[in-house]
């Protein structure tokens, strides 16, 4: 990669380190709101849909704003993209105080479906926030360290996992979800203060756009040719949707299905179950660094993955879902840090951002959907067939209770995981 001379950053693990630990504070704020946002919208509704669909608009703009995201991050300077980017996911958590704030001075009643537009609003803000850190690693971190720097940011990322229901099953009740929020908003101000205290350096060019600047339509098509010539990181993107649709069907079922046997708290600890195994994971990584065949990594980590939600279909035990919740997680920073890894190496830097944003969009396309229909599939389908009186109260309904009709989709998905990793 090439570099201008005013671009030299004469440390740049400090640099790394800085912004790593900026994200890993927000992440902790982030994990605070989406667990006792979600918890509400849940326990207002008692309705897995109107749930799932807080999940959907979370997706939504990940996929429809990707490739815009991709070419404005190497057409920017990535630095201020990510200032940017912290500060307007910060307005949209400011909206969500707002509107609590006035529902409980009885200015506005607050429903549901109000906490859609801001989920989405940051969201999309998260986006671009996510494409210009996982573009700027490799601009700090040498080739042969990428593995470890991946598990780190993945390990920063799952903060929020580890212990942010943990801490909001008790923030919630001393401080309510209006404290919750400002906490929240103020992890971004602190992620803003880190960026601001460094400077990432920019990768020149490419030689195309010096002559000229190509519309963002152009940049698309260039990233989707980039990965239609490379067969190998065609078949990868196309595993790791597959991946994604089933993780989203996990994390999107797996409120209700925790809170249909037992209460928030015990739930809070459940899911911290589960950022405690993906912490486990991002320090394996982080020491390992992976194998030296990176696609064995992807591969046995979600086999093992696969294995873990047959687990969590088991009959009802707080135990058993939690010890599934924490190899499920442990298995993502392996399996992400060697995807990671592989695109970080094969794509130039100076295209790295509209490549990474196809990559996204295309491998984010079946998360909206699995989030749009985990809802109905459970309120109307599994729930209704393995009632007492149900289609399958005499076959699968003798496994699964009708409160734990959310684990069918999950079973079903896990076998699918174990073959595509197993087959591939």
């Amino acid at each position: 990669m090439a570099f201008s001379s005013r671009n030299v950053v004469t440390n740049p693990a400090r640099v790394f380190s800085l912004i790593w630990l900026g994200q890993l504070i927000s992440s902790l704020g982030t994990g605070l709101t989406q667990f006792s946002v979600g918890v509400y919208v849940y326990q207002n509704s008692d309705s897995v849909t109107e749930y799932s669909l807080a999940s959907f608009f979370g997706f939504l703009p990940m996929v429809l704003l990707a490739p815009v995201a991709g070419s404005m991050v190497d057409r920017s300077n990535r630095q201020r993209v990510m200032l940017l980017a912290d500060l307007g996911a910060m307005t949209a958590i400011g909206l969500m105080w707002c509107l609590v704030a006035a529902d409980r001075a009885g200015l506005w009643p607050l429903q549901n479906w109000h906490f859609y537009p801001p989920l989405a609003m940051s969201a999309a803000f998260s986006t671009f926030r996510v494409l210009a850190f996982s573009t700027t690693t490799p601009l700090l971190v040498s080739k042969q360290n990428l593995g470890r720097a991946n598990g780190m940011v993945e390990l920063a990322m799952s903060a929020g996992q580890l212990l942010g229901p943990a801490l909001a099953g008790v923030l919630v009740v001393r401080i309510g979800l209006q404290g919750v929020l400002l906490i929240d908003m103020a992890t971004f101000l602190f992620a803003v203060a880190t960026l601001l205290s460094v400077r990432i350096p920019q990768p020149e060019p490419d030689a195309a756009r010096t002559e000229a600047r190509k519309s963002l339509w152009t940049d698309i098509a260039l990233g989707w040719r980039f990965i239609r010539e490379r067969t190998g990181l065609l078949g990868l993107l196309g595993f790791s949707s597959a991946v994604n649709l089933i993780t989203v069907l996990v994390t999107v079922l797996i409120t209700p299905l925790v809170l249909s046997f037992t209460d928030p708290t015990t739930l809070g600890l459940v899911v911290s179950c589960s950022g405690v195994g993906m912490v486990a994971g991002g320090i394996t990584m982080g020491v390992w660094g992976g194998p030296k065949r990176r696609i064995r990594g992807v591969l046995g980590a979600e086999l093992v993955a696969g294995v873990a939600l047959l687990a969590a279909a088991l009959p009802a035990s707080v135990f058993v879902v939690a010890c599934a919740a924490f190899v499920f997680m442990f298995t993502a920073p392996v399996a992400m840090g060697c995807s990671q890894a592989i695109w970080q190496s094969k794509v130039p830097p100076a295209i790295q951002g509209r490549v990474f944003a196809t990559r996204r969009m295309l491998a984010l396309v079946a998360p909206p959907i699995a989030a749009l229909l985990a809802g109905p599939l459970t309120d109307k389908v599994f729930d209704p067939w393995m009632a007492p009186d149900g289609a399958l109260a005499n076959t699968f309904g003798r496994c699964w209770a009708p409160a734990r009709a959310g684990a069918s989709p999950c079973s079903t998905s896990s076998w699918a995981s174990c073959w595509r990793a197993a087959s591939c």
